[in-house]
């Protein structure tokens, strides 16, 4: 179960590290990014990968060339027509026919000046040893489609001559011909536009300075954590100790940010990507979901309070059958009066406890629960968002603090904009 949509992933959260040329590349990137890879070995094998670009980044920090130059390529592959090839026809057909002939020359000409670039300028320079066995052999492949071309030769006679002769053209038409029949050229896009998210990945966490998380059943420990679309962040530091934590503190103090960052860090390190935070150690979790935003579905029929209800169930569902869970819950139960949302807050804390495999980040503002037996001895664990009250106005610091937040500015602020007199 995977219950991520109020982390916004494709809205918000892609933009960072889509750095992507052309449609296909940045689907690539959407996959690597929504897809999870599904086990440990797979997680360690995608971060092995970036890894690897981002060692090579002083090759790839300039990468740029015309997209529409990679267009007119593509389409010119993705439209050539299978079949016999004869030179000598081919010959004849490009000699009669100029418009043929300014055809074939012109894609081709592209192909060269693009390819020979991409060849030289990066990939005669990458360092294959720093990834993975199995990419390094895609990557092997990569270029090899390049060197098929001869490109440095092809190169030459274009920087001499502008132009291609008609043989020149038959040839490149046959070397073409053969990949496009074996199915070499489909092989070749298909690891291209991949490569590309890869490279893409590999930019935006070394842009925004993420980290890759280690992985801990036993551990759940956050260092620097920060939500990564906001100007000026806090972080902040989280260790669970308690597999069931409360978050208390007044309105606007940041709690529903702490949750979305923190959601937000599990997602990410469990999709093999990097992290925003300074270093990272979380268990390998197998559902996720993050009820965050829980509006009422006119559609369903459901209001907000029966969202709550089934989010929680679907969570509680899997857990019960040994699943490993990742769950957030902003301000629970607050669909609902306020002595139905104690009574069954008690009831969900005390039963989430024995989900001793999963981790469950709960916000509150029922006060009433710091009396539970759960609270006084520690089995469940409680932290704040810290604010503070100077000259009767509220000072949000953002910073996570351990213990329980007993402040209420709703009064405050009630009384700061001159509601009470208003409304005498």
């Amino acid at each position: 179960m995977i219950n991520t949509g109020d982390l916004h992933i494709e809205e918000e959260i892609l933009p960072l590290f889509d750095f992507t040329f052309n449609l296909f590349s940045g689907k690539a990137v959407k996959k690597f990014m929504t897809e999870p890879p599904g086990t440990m070995e797979d997680i360690f094998y995608r971060q092995e990968i970036l890894r690897g670009f981002i060692a090579n980044h002083e090759i790839w920090k300039d990468y740029s060339f015309s997209r529409f130059n990679l267009s007119e390529i593509y389409d010119f592959f993705e439209t050539f027509g299978v079949g016999h090839f004869f030179a000598q026809n081919m010959r004849w057909k490009l000699r009669f026919s100029e418009k043929e002939r300014g055809q074939r020359r012109g894609r081709l000409i592209l192909l060269i000046r693009l390819f020979s670039k991409i060849q030289t300028d990066y990939f005669d320079k990458l360092d294959t040893k720093v990834f993975p066995p199995g990419y390094a052999a895609e990557l092997d492949l990569l270029k090899r489609f390049l060197v098929d071309f001869n490109l440095p030769h092809y190169e030459k006679i274009y920087e001499k001559k502008k132009t291609l002769s008609v043989t020149h053209i038959v040839d490149l038409m046959g070397i073409i011909t053969e990949k496009v029949t074996n199915g070499q050229a489909a092989g070749f896009w298909n690891r291209w536009f991949f490569f590309e998210g890869y490279l893409s990945l590999s930019k935006g966490i070394v842009e925004h300075k993420f980290v890759f998380p280690s992985f801990d059943n036993s551990t759940f420990s956050i260092q620097g954590l920060y939500h990564p679309l906001l100007k000026n962040p806090v972080p902040n530091d989280i260790m669970a100790l308690r597999n069931v934590i409360l978050l208390t503190g007044p309105n606007m103090s940041g709690k529903s940010t702490f949750l979305k960052a923190i959601s937000l860090c599990v997602y990410l390190g469990l999709q093999g990507l990097a992290v925003p935070a300074t270093k990272a150690v979380i268990p390998f979790f197998e559902n996720i979901s993050a009820a965050i935003n829980l509006t009422d579905s006119i559609v369903s029929g459901y209001s907000h309070f029966m969202t709550e209800i089934i989010t929680l169930k679907n969570v509680v569902e899997e857990a019960l059958q040994g699943a490993k869970c990742f769950a957030v819950f902003d301000e629970l139960f607050r669909g609902t009066n306020i002595e139905d949302a104690l009574e069954i807050s008690t009831a969900t804390i005390k039963g989430l406890t024995k989900f001793t495999n999963s981790y469950f980040f709960i916000s509150t503002h029922l006060h009433q629960l710091k009396a539970m037996e759960e609270i006084k001895n520690g089995k469940v664990a409680t932290c704040f968002i810290e604010c503070e009250l100077k000259k009767e106005t509220p000072v949000f610091t953002y910073k996570l603090k351990p213990g329980w937040s007993d402040l209420k500015i709703g009064r405050i602020l009630f009384e700061k904009e001159g509601l009470n007199d208003m409304l005498k």
